[in-house]
């Protein structure tokens, strides 16, 4: 089976403070993610979490290494070539939701087709929020609904274009636990059949729903855990045994 995400020895460095030494953020990351798997990232602050995931999406370039995505190896696509396969076959949810506040939810849903230039039903969007319970919300805007209402019409928004992979950084971080635990339903049931999902979080119960999950400590893979309870994702960040 051909995975959908195939990335090698990844680095990547970032400049340092002022005559500073850079900064080394992944130091050699190699991860496979297979159709239908939900994969989670944890790791402590600052062990190269959401660079991992920028870098596997091609959001941000790596410094060495390569990643296949879909296929696709990032290293050869141009700037347009990357923003195609990322519009037509690539969803991200994240914290922040992005939705556009001047839009209602109903066109916050469909605007990534129309910038795509894809045809997307009012019916394909009615549908898309009434898997995320919001059939009745289509009309309204961001400000008129609660946090857990608005990542989920992030992630309707992801439904809708129907992506084969989604990335979502930190998408329950902001949300109490009941509006926590509906995303994360919604993210289990996309990763399913040909699609999966590729989870940051720093919730212990919410990377335990993956299939898997890897421990990132100072920019390296430090162990892979394969259907863990939350106890044994939270003993694998706080062990202090070195890498």
């Amino acid at each position: 089976m051909t995975p959908l995400l195939d990335a090698h020895d990844l680095t990547a460095t970032f400049s340092g403070p002022t005559d500073g030494p850079p900064v080394k953020a992944l130091r050699g990351v190699s991860l496979r993610v297979e159709p239908g798997e939900m994969v989670s990232i944890v790791g402590p602050s600052g062990s190269g979490k959401s660079t991992l995931l920028y870098c596997l999406s091609g959001l941000h370039p790596v410094t060495s290494g390569t990643v296949r995505l879909l296929g696709r190896d990032l290293s050869t696509l141009r700037r347009g070539q990357l923003a195609r396969l990322r519009r037509g076959r690539v969803g991200f949810v994240f914290q922040a939701y992005n939705l556009i506040p001047a839009l209602t939810a109903h066109e916050n849903v469909a605007l990534p087709a129309r910038l795509a230039r894809r045809s997307l039903s009012a019916t394909d969007v009615d549908r898309a929020l009434a898997q995320v319970g919001l059939a009745d919300r289509g009309g309204h805007r961001p400000s008129a609904l609660s946090g857990g209402q608005q990542q989920r019409v992030a992630i309707a928004r992801v439904l809708a274009t129907g992506p084969e992979l989604v990335f979502a950084d930190e998408p329950t971080g902001a949300l109490d636990t009941a509006a926590g635990v509906e995303v994360l339903d919604l993210l289990r049931e996309t990763a399913s059949g040909a699609r999966s999902v590729v989870l940051v979080t720093h919730d212990v119960t919410a990377a335990a729903r993956a299939d898997r999950v890897l421990v990132l400590r100072d920019g390296l893979v430090f162990r892979e855990l394969v259907r863990p309870t939350p106890d044994e994702v939270f003993a694998g960040i706080t062990d202090r045994e070195k890498v």
